[in-house]
Order: structure tokens, then sequence, then C-alpha cells
């Protein structure tokens, strides 16, 4: 088989056996491409490890960064499981390398009282009205951009204030919804188009983009006067830190987040102990640094 069925292949099985999303797949797709042009006429069986070295080597001189090399060698290494597994190939070249490490940025959050700026702003058509109801959602339960673009009415529960959602691995995890986001949920599905079953829906009855949602959240935050540079994970991540500064509870915000490691949440006791210090700095007499 070529790289090209190969890698078709590879694609189906992770979107089907895996259920790995649609944008997850498109990511893996690139990420092979880059593999396939580097290899120019070696065969995808006789590539050694020393080849995937080099051509990490000349990816990092071209700029690219040790998360994304990271990203990149996950994905190889993914793909030469998978061949080994499944088309008899009888080495993994990728195994025993590792990329470089990037310092781990922390996420950005909006602060308490820029999040109100933003939700307090009031819709007067049916588009912001759904807006609203986007970044409420957002904001309340923390989901994925992915996760509130592909929402069906049958996954939300206004009732009792919860919504369902499958993440990363179709991993299923139930998240609540607040009282202010019910509210303007609520508002939005008396005005929403019907013959779809999305809570957001885009064109044809499909749902709404990625990227439309994206660009409605920048319109957005200019139209409540944030200079901030607004997108959906900021919001995630807002409402992460703000739910851990106030309950201190590293676990539940790891369960509603859908995180498989509680590592990969404990980034936000970093931004919570940021805002402790900045107040400790303030107003701690001892803490005022000679001038």
């Amino acid at each position: 088989m070529t790289p090209a069925a190969l890698l078709e292949a590879y694609l189906m099985y992770l979107g089907s056996e895996r259920g790995l999303s649609r944008h997850t797949l498109e990511n893996y797709a690139r990420d092979m491409r880059v593999l396939f042009a580097k290899m120019g006429t070696v065969d995808l069986d006789t590539l050694q490890t020393q080849d995937i070295r080099r051509m990490l080597a000349g990816l990092h001189a071209q700029g690219l960064s040790g998360k994304s090399l990271a990203r990149m060698l996950s994905a190889w290494r993914g793909f030469y499981h998978y061949l080994v597994k499944r088309h008899g190939y009888t080495h993994n070249p990728c195994d025993s390398l590792r990329a470089p490490k990037s310092p781990r940025a922390l996420p950005k959050a909006l602060s308490p009282d820029q999040t109100r700026q933003l939700l307090e702003t009031q819709p007067d058509t049916t588009l912001l009205t759904r807006d609203r109801a986007i970044l409420e959602l957002f904001y309340s339960s923390g989901l994925r951009l992915s996760e509130l673009a592909e929402l069906k009415l049958s996954q939300l529960d206004l009732t009792s204030g919860e919504v369902t959602v499958t993440g990363k691995g179709n991993k299923t995890r139930i998240v609540p919804v607040g009282t202010r986001a019910a509210q303007a949920l609520a508002e939005w599905l008396e005005d929403r188009p019907t013959g779809t079953d999305y809570v957001f829906p885009g064109r044809g009855n499909a749902h709404l983009g990625q990227r439309a949602i994206e660009l409605r959240m920048k319109q957005w935050a200019s139209r409540a006067g944030l200079e901030a540079n607004l997108h959906p994970h900021v919001l995630r991540h807002s409402f992460a830190s703000h739910l851990l500064q106030s309950s201190g509870d590293l676990r539940a915000v790891q369960e509603m987040l859908g995180h498989a490691s509680i590592s990969t949440t404990q980034i936000y006791t970093r931004l919570d102990f940021q805002h402790l210090a900045k107040a400790y700095d303030a107003a701690h007499p001892r803490a005022k640094r000679k001038t």
C-alpha cells in the first residue's frame, strides 16, 4: 500500500475505533504529510531512528517549537504503532525519540470583572441572543470548542441544569449548567431555527462552524469594550481558574474539564498562585519592595 493509502486506513481506524473528532483527524493527517514529504524516496518500512531524528532536527532548525515537534512526533509514533499492529511492520523508528521540551505557558484567563463586563452586555437581536448563550455556556461549563459547536438538544437538560458531552478519547461527562447560562440558553431556544437537533445550527442543518464561533466571540468582545483577544479557550480557562479560586477542588475541576490526567489540570493551580501572589505583594506590609 502507498503511504497515502496507509494514512487513509489509519485515519479511518482512529475515527471509527477510537472515536476521535474530525478536527483531530485533520491534525493527524497534516502531521503525517510532513513525514511523507521529509522521507523523500525512502520507504516507510525502511525508515530508521536516525532518519526520524534528522527530520526533527531539520524542522527545529526551521523554527518549529518543542511543543509542535512533540505533537508531530507523537502522531508519527502512533502511526507506526498502527503499522506494526495492523500491517506487519517490524519496528517503530520513533519509539526511542523524545522531542525537546518547551516552556509551558500559562493559559490566559479573563478577570472576574472582565468576565462580568463581557456577559452583562445585553443582546438586542436574535443573533446576539445566540452569541450570549454561547458565551454563557462556555463560561458556565468549560466546554471545548468542538463540544459546544456539535452540541445537540438531546445533550442539554435545562430543567436539571446539566449538559452531557463526549470529549477526547470518546469519554462522556456530565457538567453543570449555571442559572444564568440556562436562562440565556432558554431565551435562545425560543428563537432558534427548527429542523435540526443542533443547539447552535449553521447552514444546511449542520452545526455552527468552529471558525464562525471564534469570529463571533471576537466581535462580541469588541462590542463589550474588551481589548482582550477573546477566543473559546480563554473562557474555558476563565471557567477553570475562577472555579478553582473559589472552591479549591482540583479534582472536580479536572472532571468538569474532561482532563484524563490531573497533571493537566494542575496548571490552573499556578494561575491561582499568581492571583494570590499579586494580592500578597499589594497588601502585605513586609512585601513592599524598596525603591
